[in-house]
């Protein structure tokens, strides 16, 4: 199952990290205060793609729940970087944006992979 996953995991781990940087980088500068929306949206992106991405490389049946939450935290990060000038939160924004972009498919995916079992009928 991981294959089939394997560019949204990708995107995850590319998220976090781009996530973990922006984090870093705007504790240095000179306005942290402003920029403290920015540094929580980034701690808490970064762990939910983390997340994301081990749900589904060890393949559990809850991978397609989280990546839907991960991508709206996505959003959420990537929508808060683009309001900020700096070159680490641009990289931020683009990775988040495509992230989200990787788990929608990738929840859209699997849920297309999962037929409901009609009504009336065993599914046994």
């Amino acid at each position: 199952m991981q294959q089939h996953y394997q560019s949204c995991i990708d995107a995850c781990n590319e998220c976090a990290a781009a996530c973990e940087n922006c984090a870093g980088a705007c504790l240095q500068e000179s306005d942290v205060q402003m920029l403290a929306r920015c540094i929580a949206l980034d701690i808490d992106c970064s762990q939910v793609c983390r997340l994301a991405a081990a749900f589904m490389q060890r393949g559990s049946t809850e991978a397609a729940e989280l990546c839907r939450a991960c991508a709206e935290i996505c959003d959420a990060c990537g929508t808060e970087c683009d309001q900020h000038q700096h070159d680490h939160c641009r990289v931020c924004a683009a990775a988040c944006h495509r992230c989200a972009d990787e788990c929608r498919r990738m929840s859209s995916m699997a849920q297309a992979q999962v037929r409901p079992v009609p009504s009336g009928v065993s599914p046994h």
